[in-house]
């Protein structure tokens, strides 16, 4: 693609990336087959293919953004599922970040989508403040008729009160900052991110993690001082705001990996591992400290099931004839380039282990994508619950907390990977274990009758 940002515009370090990523498409359209938005809407600017051309006439134009320029920008899920079609090799991921972060900088929202986007990157990234939030929501659901209207902020409200589910876990001590020692002989130190809304409404993943990986021989380490990754604001333009939950990450666990050494990063919920690996390029123009601590941190970020792998996973339980369907979250498959792994796992495990069609598509989660763009979302997670529903598996298994917050509700019931992992490996069963495991009695007990 031809570009023609003037020498000034090309002295910014993002408008030299974007011109560079720019000229690499080629038009050939391959990116459109694959994108969730253009497959449901049709619409060529709801296609990555447009969303360039609308991100290259406003960043090249060095104006502010237009209302249409932010509505199909925002309808963006992030997927990259384009990424992973592209031939040519077009980082989307990063011309689309710094489009937002240029929406963000030039264009004025409505009041009301301002206040909810603040909202949302105030709130869920804090996990006090998003457990009293859903404490609120669940109070607040009964009353949810109230909320009427069609327009897109009475759709967000609504949004927001079936997202919060109908109870809360007891809050887990795995966030704690303390090291949980390797059982038997020592083979590893990782350190966990124990994340933020994840530690709120399924803290049982870090439990299994740190369970499965001190099971294996690794000291976990959860270190004091970090917390949310950044990726929820940094989808949302508020590069300020992500750079510094970003850079509270990479101190704590540079200090680590300075001091006594790790080994690896751990990461289980993959939109935040996308993410993490991304903060060598986040920081690329950072003081030169912080830039290399960004990139070694970077290099040491790994999803838990490369770990697990690394590590020579072995069940220890006899195979549960159970039928899973592995949804593969999109920050996995395509943001990570991790496809095998997980389900290499959990056939080692001892599941027969079920593909959905369409498994490239999104479920509609996508951050906040879910509360900010509903109705998109929610047809999203229908086909998605569909196609899972048609391989006739007994629960489903995935990487990602926002895809098992998004599936949820459906009949069938759903799990981590690692959780799954962990029980097979000794560890106590999860409930969508126990729900499938009750079902498949129920069925024979009937056949037997």
């Amino acid at each position: 693609m031809r570009t023609e940002f003037t020498a000034e515009q090309l002295a910014d370090p993002d408008i030299r990336e974007s011109n560079q990523i720019l000229r690499t498409c080629v038009h050939c359209g391959f990116c459109t087959a694959t994108c969730p938005t253009f497959v449901l809407l049709g619409d060529e600017l709801d296609s990555p293919r447009g969303r360039i051309y609308l991100i290259k006439d406003m960043l090249e134009s060095g104006r502010a953004a237009s209302e249409q320029e932010v509505r199909h920008v925002d309808r963006c899920l992030s997927c990259l599922s384009c990424m992973t079609t592209c031939p040519s090799g077009v980082n989307y991921m990063h011309l689309v970040d710094h489009a937002r972060h240029h929406i963000e900088e030039t264009y004025q929202r409505p009041f009301m989508e301002r206040m909810i986007r603040n909202v949302l990157s105030l709130v869920l990234p804090r996990p006090g403040l998003f457990r009293a939030a859903l404490v609120g929501a669940r109070v607040a659901r009964p009353l949810r008729g109230l909320v009427g209207g069609a327009s897109m902020t009475a759709k967000r409200l609504r949004a927001m009160l079936d997202l919060a589910p109908a109870a809360l876990p007891p809050a887990g001590t795995s966030a704690r900052a303390t090291v949980h020692r390797a059982e038997g002989a020592r083979r590893g130190r990782v350190a966990l991110l124990t994340g933020c809304a994840q530690t709120v409404l399924a803290p049982s993943i870090n439990e299994a993690t740190i369970r499965l990986l001190t099971r294996m021989g690794l000291d976990v380490v959860v270190t004091a001082g970090q917390g949310c990754c950044g990726a929820l604001t940094h989808h949302m333009g508020k590069q300020d705001t992500s750079d510094a939950q970003a850079r509270a990450n990479i101190e704590a666990w540079a200090a680590e990996a300075e001091g006594e050494g790790l080994d690896a990063v751990v990461i289980n919920a993959s939109g935040c591992g996308t993410t993490v690996k991304d903060y060598g390029h986040m920081f690329r123009e950072a003081e030169p400290a912080l830039r290399d601590r960004a990139a070694r941190i970077a290099g040491l970020a790994k999803d838990v099931s490369e770990v697990i792998a690394r590590f020579d996973y072995a069940p220890t339980r006899e195979r549960p004839g159970l039928r899973v369907a592995y949804h593969a979250a999109c920050s996995l498959q395509h943001g990570q380039q991790i496809t095998a792994v997980p389900k290499t796992l959990l056939e080692r495990a001892g599941f027969e282990v079920r593909a959905p069609a369409e498994a490239h598509l999104c479920c509609g989660s996508a951050g906040t994508y879910n509360i900010l763009q509903p109705e998109i979302a929610g047809r999203l997670r229908e086909r998605k619950l569909a196609n899972i529903n048609r391989t006739g598996a007994d629960l489903v298994a995935s990487g990602n907390i926002g895809c098992l917050t998004q599936l949820s509700g459906d009949a069938l019931p759903l799990a981590h990977t690692v959780e799954l992992l962990d029980w097979m490996a000794g560890g106590p069963a999860p409930p969508a274990v126990e729900v499938a495991l009750a079902r498949r009695q129920a069925v024979a007990g009937v056949a037997a009758e």
